[in-house]
């Protein structure tokens, strides 16, 4: 890989780092910005569910732009917006005025993220270069959540929450002129933007994880909860029923004509269910529980960072020797043993070291070897018409499975004893439930993985093994 491809590599790399980064950043942060702007403990994972929900929503829309009006001028434009909304939900004098800021950086990120996949797949042709680049990309977007947790719980600590969104100011800046001066233009064609589409999907699965988070506020038997699910299935209903009459659909239809393919959208979104619920309930047991700070409580997740990372640089040889389908199951296996071991030690009593610190370090192991053959399978055979959308697909199914996951496991999590005045007691208890909940989700993602892609071996690896 000569020196200008290392060049694009770490910009693209610094963009997705960013907005993956913002999904977390708060995590260790919420009981400080509760206090701050006074925000009850539901209202607090809109925090996170604000910047989530729009992200995921408008990612189909962002690949869509892209295609159409060129993907270096959306990267820019994507960057560009989420610096000055970055700067907006750090001046937030306010709840209200900080969710629509994060909705608003949802939206820009939206617009940035397929572009930089995009720009990667295009900018990476050859087998082995392609297999680097994908490990890379892929161990920063699963392993910043994880970062963010200890850069946010650093910056609480000792200067403020807000600094967490002041520092993509001047990061995304820069960006924005390294883009333009390495980043070669892409052309833009004519076509249409499928509106439609996109609003019935954002205003669907906004709906949907609304009525979740009713259900864990007020129950299940309220009219109020039942009304916003059903109209999120509706909504979801009618954006497949418009993808599938749309002259130029955001989400093509035909990407999941192909069985690996559905089947790494789908996994990717059960696992990412399980795994980023850890870093809201996590966090929050060993403050509220344990008497961690909240940068301590971020430090704890080196170890799962450090391991997620490490793996980096040995997935493509696991892969080359053993497969993409091969390396995933183990790693779902890793990620799940793990989670369901440290449900079961989440205690008044427990102590962070050393079985807790060993158990993060298996999930990032795992974590680390689930991601990139999920990224790999997800391209598989695309079209290069289609792959913007194949691009937006995958991140969609990471963003809606964070939302989506979190939403269905404070459910759990209420129904498991909590109050609003818990003792550390009914905290720990609840937790340990929601962690359990974690576990199922990637269980779920390791049967979708046996039943897609047992039968036969992609593509990629084939190749790969005749190198």
């Amino acid at each position: 890989m000569n020196q200008f491809k290392w060049i694009i590599l770490a910009i693209i790399i610094t963009c997705q780092l960013i907005v993956v980064l913002d999904a977390s950043i708060m995590v260790t942060a919420i009981p400080e910005i509760g206090r701050s702007l006074r925000m009850s403990t539901t209202s607090l994972t809109w925090v996170q569910n604000s910047y989530i929900l729009a992200f995921g929503g408008f990612l189909l829309l962002g690949a869509r732009a892209g295609d159409l009006l060129g993907r270096r001028r959306m990267l820019v434009a994507g960057i560009g917006l989420f610096s000055l909304t970055s700067l907006l939900a750090g001046l937030a004098p306010t709840a209200e005025f900080l969710l629509i800021s994060r909705a608003c950086q949802g939206f820009a990120a939206a617009l940035a993220t397929p572009a930089a996949l995009a720009l990667l797949s295009a900018s990476f042709v050859e087998a082995k270069e392609r297999s680097r680049a994908i490990a890379m990309y892929s161990a920063v977007s699963a392993a910043g959540g994880s970062v963010g947790l200890i850069l946010g719980g650093f910056f609480t600590d000792f200067i403020s929450w807000r600094v967490g969104m002041f520092i993509n100011v001047p990061i995304g800046l820069a960006l924005v002129y390294l883009v333009q001066k390495f980043i070669q233009k892409t052309d833009s064609r004519a076509g249409r933007f499928d509106i439609w589409g996109a609003l019935t999907s954002v205003i669907g699965m906004t709906s949907l994880v609304y009525g979740l988070v009713q259900a864990a506020d007020h129950g299940w038997s309220g009219l109020e909860t039942w009304t916003w699910l059903a109209a999120g299935i509706v909504l979801l209903t009618a954006f497949v029923l418009i993808e599938a009459r749309a002259a130029e659909p955001i989400v093509p239809l035909r990407l999941f004509a192909n069985r690996q393919r559905s089947g790494a959208y789908l996994g990717r979104f059960l696992v990412v269910c399980g795994n980023f619920s850890l870093f809201f309930f996590i966090p929050q047991y060993l403050q509220n529980v344990l008497g961690f700070s909240s940068f301590e409580a971020g430090l704890a997740f080196l170890p799962f960072t450090g391991a997620q990372f490490g793996m980096m640089y040995l997935i493509p040889g696991l892969v080359q020797r053993f497969g993409n389908r091969n390396v995933l199951t183990a790693g779902m296996l890793l990620v799940i043993i793990g989670t369901l071991w440290t449900s079961q030690i989440v205690s008044l009593q427990a102590h962070f070291f050393p079985l807790m610190f060993i158990l993060l370090a298996v999930m990032g192991i795992g974590s680390g070897m689930v991601f990139q053959p999920l990224t790999f399978m997800g391209l598989s055979d695309v079209e290069p018409k289609d792959s913007g959308a194949a691009s937006g697909l995958i991140n969609v199914a990471h963003q809606s499975g964070s939302s989506f996951g979190l939403a269905v496991l404070i459910t759990v999590f209420n129904a498991a004893g909590y109050t609003d005045e818990p003792s550390k007691l009914h905290f720990a208890n609840a937790v340990s439930h929601s962690i359990s909940g974690s576990a199922a989700f990637v269980a779920a993602a390791l049967i979708t993985s046996l039943i897609c892609f047992l039968p036969a071996r992609n593509r990629f690896q084939r190749h790969v093994r005749s190198e």
